[in-house]
């Protein structure tokens, strides 16, 4: 019984964490050849969390009422200011670093003028968890990317996929979600960025 159980577990969570990879939809990196640098942007708007597809605000709902009540409001306080610092900022600069580390040739930058935007489309996000010597559970991402003409938004030039991506890169926020979740951004830019590398050598 007890091995059907962890069978059924196991089985559940490769349904539920397989990929980890970048999907190519639509378009190739043809038009990157050219170019040095390309700006970048964030989006949260259709995001959702946690294997129940929470919205921000019910998550957010969720973790006050939990860190309350095993810490105190001074922490949640905290809490809610760095989940704001790293939605505003961090993601996009752990992302960066990400991306940047593989694509040599082109420089991705925040706020940049530049022939070509990468809207990075948060679609699902799940958190992980934190458990010291016990061990973690990564966070994991899946976002819609598409590479768009800055001047005019509405053309697409190439659509892509990150499903799943698994944070594995450690951080020093790393015992925290938002922590965990830069972790994730990460890594997507780092399998950005190969693929990247190897289509405009």
């Amino acid at each position: 019984m007890k091995k059907l159980l962890l069978l059924l577990f196991l089985s559940i969570a490769t349904t539920t964490f397989a990929q980890n990879k970048i999907n190519f939809e639509q378009g190739n990196f043809d038009f990157l050849k050219d170019q040095t640098e390309v700006n970048v942007q964030l989006v949260f708007d259709n995001a959702t969390y946690q294997e129940k597809n929470f919205t921000e605000a019910q998550y957010l709902e969720n973790r006050e009422a939990d860190i309350t009540a095993k810490k105190n409001q001074a922490v949640w306080k905290n809490w809610i200011y760095q989940w704001g610092q790293f939605k505003t900022s961090e993601y996009l600069d752990y992302f960066l670093k990400g991306i940047n580390g593989k694509s040599k040739k082109i420089i991705f930058k925040k706020d940049a003028q530049t022939k070509y935007t990468l809207i990075v489309d948060a679609k699902w996000i799940y958190a992980g968890w934190y458990g010291g010597m016990i061990g973690s559970q990564e966070a994991k991402l899946t976002a819609d990317m598409k590479f768009v003409e800055t001047d005019n938004p509405s053309k697409v030039v190439m659509k892509l996929q990150a499903d799943k991506i698994g944070g594995k890169q450690m951080n020093q926020q790393f015992a925290w979600e938002y922590g965990r979740i830069a972790a994730a951004y990460e890594v997507t830019g780092k399998k950005l960025g190969k693929e990247i590398k190897v289509a405009t050598k």
